[in-house]
């Protein structure tokens, strides 16, 4: 297992402090709270990039026929 990074956070008080409400009504650690934050930013922001670069070859009539060819 690969040893885990470390990273160092300033934050604002109100920013901390609500991190710290969400970690405890989710049951973990503020820690684990923000690097599944993170985590998730990431990931959504990855998928945008993705179908962003995807879209520019697409044809929005053929997209259009296709749906329309499918049943509901």
């Amino acid at each position: 297992m690969k040893p885990r990074a470390r990273i160092t956070l300033r934050l604002s008080p109100s920013l901390k402090r609500a991190a710290e409400d969400f970690a405890a009504k989710d049951g973990v650690p503020v820690s684990r709270y923000i690097a599944q934050a993170l985590a998730e930013k990431v990931g959504s922001s990855g998928a945008a990039e993705f179908f962003a670069e995807r879209g520019k070859n697409g044809d929005p009539e053929h997209a259009i026929a296709f749906l329309e060819s499918r049943p509901e």
